[in-house]
């Protein structure tokens, strides 16, 4: 599936399309203290654990932010007042990589085509003298927004784990480097990768300035990484289901097809006795 509009926009056109009353802003980032200190004026906050994810007790049931049912999304997205008419600017202050494109994924999943990511995020808008404020903005509620499924293609952990490997198969982890080889694990209780799937991480989605490299630049550097393989065999994953959005954020930047989101990630197959591959 491809994305309906362009999913990035730059920060220099912001002020002037926020004075539209179909526009809702929404700051993505993780700390609402933060976002309270300061954000862009107007921005309503999303908070990963609460609205975005559906934590368990055990990781191992899904990872660490297993996604919420489309209808518990549905009740969310109402109580921020975003309609199916509303056009949805989103921000975090990692370029994208913590929830500002999670939250970009899963209202394209549940069918808005009105959605876009700030390029460069947070202090890029900043720069580009967006206004700020502090505080915190109260959204006006509306009804639940009507979504029946997930539009985009998921993988679990026994699809990932028959595809990992495969000649015709990619399953792409998006984490660090270091984190892939083994040599360190910051979040998670094991260190290591899914054997046979191979490391992209999402941080060479980005030039040196911050912001997503140049669609023609993406599309080449994935078309070679993918070979050829269908976005129906490819899944992509990283520690939770989080960052991997920001390289399916990249993707539709790109102009390529969406692939499979595996949400659960490292954190829930580390998590079950699964096979794992080291490179220390």
């Amino acid at each position: 599936m491809k994305t309906g509009s362009q999913p990035l926009i730059p920060p220099t056109v912001l002020a002037a399309l926020v004075k539209d009353p179909a526009v809702v802003l929404v700051d993505a980032r993780f700390d609402k203290e933060a976002y309270k200190k300061q954000h862009l004026r107007g921005a309503i906050h999303v908070a990963l654990n609460e609205d975005l994810s559906d934590i368990k007790e055990n990781p191992a049931a899904g990872g660490r932010h297993p996604l919420p049912t489309p209808t518990d999304f549905g009740k969310t997205l109402g109580k921020l007042g975003i309609r199916p008419e509303s056009r949805v600017i989103v921000y975090d202050d990692k370029q994208g990589g913590m929830s500002a494109a999670r939250f970009w994924w899963m209202l394209t999943a549940v069918g808005h085509t009105q959605v876009q990511v700030v390029d460069g995020g947070l202090q890029a808008a900043v720069s580009a003298g967006f206004p700020t404020a502090s505080g915190e903005e109260i959204p006006t509620p509306g009804p639940a927004y009507p979504v029946q499924q997930w539009q985009l293609p998921l993988a679990d952990m026994e699809e990932v784990g028959a595809k990992a490997g495969a000649e015709d198969c990619r399953v792409i982890d998006v984490r660090e480097a270091v984190r892939y080889s083994g040599a360190t694990e910051p979040i998670d209780l094991v260190a290591g990768h899914i054997p046979g799937a191979i490391n992209v991480p999402f941080s060479e989605n980005l030039g040196a300035d911050g912001f997503f490299l140049p669609a023609d630049t993406l599309k080449a550097k994935y078309q070679e990484v993918l070979a050829g393989i269908s976005p129906e065999n490819t899944a992509i994953h990283c520690g939770s289901g989080v960052t991997a959005c920001h390289t399916l954020l990249a993707l539709a930047h790109a102009g390529l097809e969406i692939p499979k989101l595996y949400v659960g990630s490292w954190s829930e197959w580390s998590r079950n006795n699964r096979p794992i591959a080291t490179e220390k």
